[in-house]
């Protein structure tokens, strides 16, 4: 199966906002991920982006674009989304000043993690935290 002998990912939670270029922005300044890719149609409107935190990945674009995902996706609303971060606290903080809605500040959790909880512009819930757990085949 992919993603399991520590290469590729074989998930990759995908989300359609109506404003990528500000969810991208948001994304990578107050959640710390990176750009592998951005595709944009000849109107602006993101096509397709890879953003990579860690050794995932989420990929997103525009809403309205006409594809057979946006299509799909009509009348969907919000998502949640986990990503393991070594340092809560300092991930916490830059969160907080790039602006991030924070919904529950970083919290020991009775099963050994460390977590807090953001919402993005859009209104999607990003859970960051240090459990990790092991996926065997």
């Amino acid at each position: 199966m992919a993603g399991t002998d520590g290469g590729r990912p074989s998930i990759y939670p995908t989300l359609l906002y109506t404003d990528a270029k500000a969810a991208i922005k948001q994304l990578t300044e107050a959640f710390g991920f990176s750009e592998a890719s951005v595709y944009e149609g000849e109107d602006g409107k993101v096509l397709h982006a890879e953003l990579v935190q860690g050794n995932g990945a989420v990929m997103l674009g525009s809403r309205g674009t006409g594809g057979r995902f946006d299509e799909a996706m009509k009348g969907s609303t919000h998502t949640g989304v986990y990503v393991v971060v070594d340092d809560i606290d300092a991930h916490h903080q830059q969160a907080v000043a790039h602006g991030a809605e924070i919904l529950m500040p970083p919290t020991d959790q009775d099963y050994g993690s460390r977590d807090y909880m953001a919402r993005d512009i859009e209104g999607n819930i990003w859970s960051f935290g240090t459990y990790a757990p092991e996926i065997t085949a």
